[in-house]
């Protein structure tokens, strides 16, 4: 098959590896092979704003049930407001449970390989 955009002959993947999921990209060789997030960082950054959008939510909801009927803003904007801000916490949750599985398993990786240590 030919490219015509680079002018050179392309060989498509085979079936099984293509589609969305089974798909990937050759390397270019610009990337490292063994690439790291920042865990820490992400880990920080989900254990600050977990606990503030989780007190954005209860404050959005207690402040919605309250407001009457005249009241501006209304209870439908805190509504959503609230159930923002309950997605929000509910997203830094999981970020957080998935960088400490991740610490987790590379801390008992670094344990279990011998050689010297970092």
């Amino acid at each position: 098959m030919r490219d015509e955009r680079h002018g050179r002959t392309v060989v498509p993947d085979p079936r099984s590896r293509s589609g969305a999921f089974g798909h990937r990209f050759p390397r270019t060789g610009t990337e490292p092979t063994t690439a790291r997030s920042a865990l820490r960082l992400r880990r920080l950054l989900s254990a600050v704003f977990l606990p503030l959008f989780a007190a954005a939510t209860a404050g959005f909801a207690v402040w919605a049930a309250r407001s009457g009927p005249g009241d501006s803003p209304g209870g439908g904007p805190l509504t959503v407001l609230a159930a923002v801000c309950g997605v929000l916490a509910l997203a830094a949750a999981l970020d957080l449970v998935v960088v400490t599985a991740r610490r987790r398993r590379e801390r008992d990786t670094d344990l279990a390989e011998p050689g010297p240590r970092r």
